[in-house]
């Protein structure tokens, strides 16, 4: 059975509840290294999904209905 895939607000709320439990250091040292390891994962995923919505975001369509890269005047 696969588990289906989290959306960011999901994935940032485990993310903060494992940082929660990880810096209590009421957690075995065997538990602690897999909630890390998660953690790892969840905010890679967090990245890839911002930078996805970054890429997206700075993209405007043109008149034609072609994608172009956004430039803001004056920078």
């Amino acid at each position: 059975m696969t588990k289906e895939k989290q959306t960011f607000e999901e994935s940032m709320e485990e993310l903060e509840t494992i940082i929660k439990g990880l810096e209590s250091g009421d957690v075995p040292l065997e538990i602690a290294l897999e909630k890390f390891q998660r953690g790892v994962e969840l905010s890679k995923q967090c990245q890839e999904t911002l930078a996805n919505a970054e890429k997206t975001l700075t993209k405007v369509m043109s008149h034609d209905g072609q994608e172009i890269e956004f430039e803001a005047k004056g920078e």
